[in-house]
Parts: C-alpha cells; sequence; structure tokens
C-alpha cells in the first residue's frame, strides 16, 4: 500500500515492473479483495503512468475523493469479478 485514507477508506497503489509476475498479481488481487471487505476502495496505477501522466493520474484521485465516500460505497456496493 503507497497511500492511503483512512477517512475516505481509498487506497492508492503504484505498481512496478515486478507486478506482471504471477505470483505478485495472486498477492495483489488477493489484498484488494481483503481492502475491499473492509470498504476501501483501491486504485492502481502503473509506475509509468506516474511518470508520463502525473496530472492524469492527480486527476483520477481527485475525482474518486470527490465522488465516492465509503458511506455511499456502503449503500450501493460495487460486486467484482474476484468477490464471487
Amino acid at each position: 500500500m503507497d497511500f492511503v485514507t483512512f477517512e475516505r477508506k481509498v487506497v492508492v497503489e503504484l505498481d512496478g515492473g515486478h507486478h506482471k509476475a504471477q505470483r505478485q498479481r495472486e498477492k495483489d488481487e488477493a489484498r484488494n479483495l481483503w481492502l475491499r471487505r473492509q470498504g476501501y476502495e483501491v486504485i492502481r496505477f502503473w509506475d509509468n503512468e506516474v511518470f508520463e501522466n502525473l496530472e492524469g493520474v492527480l486527476e483520477t484521485i481527485r475525482e474518486k475523493l470527490l465522488t465516492n465516500t465509503p458511506e455511499e460505497r456502503e449503500i450501493q456496493p460495487r460486486v467484482n469479478k474476484e468477490d464471487k
């Protein structure tokens, strides 16, 4: 976990190349599932996205923080393939 806001329950992950490996992807998916079950929203970016499009990454994070509150997620839980 690279960044977290406990108030808004949003986690930001910055992934390097090692996250492409099958074993690491499985660990990431398990952690994402656990975090979602705790009410957190997980946003992932590749490291190169941060270097090449910092403004876009920051805008995505800003929009998530402004539009998706923990209360809204509790009222309308998001169903993901991994949760089934």
